[in-house]
């Protein structure tokens, strides 16, 4: 009898602890969380590029747009990052268009030297005749003069006539010397005006000559070489087109004073302000954490390559100096927008929503209960609880086992059933 006994009793202990052992594993398959509370901070994370604040601009010819030069292509750059010296060689600018220009120049130059000889020669030969027919109308107004003195025995009639004749003389000599005066002034004009095209040609020949020089870029002080960018955000090579109206071709950046260039988009840029605290991290050391501050946002966005809609450009100033520090160099900032302190708050799986009802699944003492909450900051892992929880509450991390009859949501305001169905959202 004490065998069957026994052997009741093994089997009874046996389910017991099964049973047990199966409550675990079941219970075992919810994830709790629980309320904190503390200094909550909310950052935008976005990933810029470093560059120096203060650098020198390094210039392809900058008067190419005053000879009619529009576009030049770098046909030769030296390394990025090349430690130079001032006056050292930094690239080369495709020749092609220019020469072409000159060849054209100096053709127009000799057709306008040669029309100025020409001018020269016509002008000393007009007034050479000139000169020469005034002579002639004087020795015949003297001419003339003669006559009439001889005539003064004459009859009155041949007496009138070589007056006549000494008058007319004379008045063709006048009138003579006034036109060698108004020719002269004449040809003068006609010389000014030759030499002056010539003069122009001449100095626009000059002026090419000297925007070819430039088309060999050196640099204009001692640095470290960085390539400019093109409008798509792209570095200037071998091959890259050099505007006219903006003709950098690399930059010598100060390294002392470093910023990060970040494009925040439309959404979050309204969280932005100056003055907000950073927390810089470089991808190539991301053990290193410098700190930084917003000290510029745009007020107007703009559509840039790989972004699907318009952001804006946010500069950050980086705090402290520090010698491993590169111009595009790429960076992870975490901008500080906002940070309250004393706040309850929970991780963002334990949040649901219904009906525009946000509300958490709260662990009851047979079920769960589900309460409405109010939701305040939010950041990329928690939120700021203002109502519905307490600190003491233990909260699910996703949507538990419920009952065939689901909880009803314990409003802020009081109680209202509203039952749970297939489709609620995280």
């Amino acid at each position: 009898m004490k065998k069957v006994l026994y052997s009741i009793a093994a089997v009874a202990i046996t389910v017991v602890a099964y049973l047990s052992f199966a409550n675990t594993d079941e219970t075992s398959k919810d994830i709790y969380a629980h309320p904190e509370v503390g200094t909550f901070d909310v950052y935008v994370s976005v990933t810029g590029e470093l560059r120096a604040k203060n650098s020198i601009e390094i210039y392809g010819p900058q008067n190419a747009r005053s000879v009619g030069v529009w576009q030049m292509k770098i046909s030769d750059i030296i390394p990025e990052g090349t430690v130079v010296k001032e006056g050292d060689y930094v690239a080369q600018l495709d020749k092609s268009s220019i020469a072409e220009l000159i060849k054209d120049m100096q053709t127009t130059v000799q057709k306008a030297e040669s029309q100025y000889t020409q001018v020269r020669l016509d002008t000393a030969l007009n007034l050479s005749q000139a000169r020469d027919n005034l002579v002639n109308l004087k020795y015949a107004m003297e001419e003339a003069e003669l006559k009439q003195e001889l005539s003064q025995f004459e009859a009155p009639s041949i007496k009138r006539q070589s007056e006549i004749n000494y008058e007319k003389a004379e008045r063709a000599y006048e009138q003579a010397k006034t036109n060698y005066l108004t020719k002269e002034q004449q040809e003068r004009a006609r010389m000014s005006e030759v030499a002056a095209e010539l003069t122009s040609q001449r100095q626009r020949m000059q002026m090419l000559v000297s925007v070819q020089q430039d088309f060999t870029v050196r640099a204009p002080a001692d640095g470290m070489l960085i390539y400019d960018k093109e409008w798509n955000g792209r570095k200037k090579v071998v091959g890259s087109t050099i505007q006219a109206w903006s003709p950098v071709v690399a930059t010598l950046p100060d390294l002392s004073v470093m910023e990060s260039v970040t494009y925040v988009n439309e959404i979050d840029i309204q969280k932005l302000s100056l003055g907000q605290e950073v927390d810089i991290r470089l991808d190539a050391d991301p053990d290193k954490r410098l700190q930084g501050t917003v000290t510029a946002v745009a007020n107007i966005g703009e559509q840039r390559s790989n972004y699907d809609s318009k952001v804006f450009e946010v500069t950050i100033n980086v705090e402290g100096s520090d010698t491993t520090l590169r111009p595009a160099m790429t960076t992870s900032n975490e901008i500080l927008v906002a940070s309250k302190d004393d706040v309850l708050s929970i991780p963002l799986e334990c949040i649901h929503a219904k009906d525009s009802i946000s509300f958490v699944y709260v662990k009851g003492r047979s079920e769960p209960v589900r309460k409405q909450i109010e939701v305040g900051l939010i950041n990329d892992n928690s939120a700021e609880i203002l109502r519905g929880v307490s600190k003491d509450d233990v909260l699910y991390l996703s949507v538990p086992t419920l009952p065939e009859e689901a909880p009803s949501i314990v409003r802020l305001d009081k109680t209202v059933a509203v039952k749970a169905n297939a489709d609620e959202t995280e």
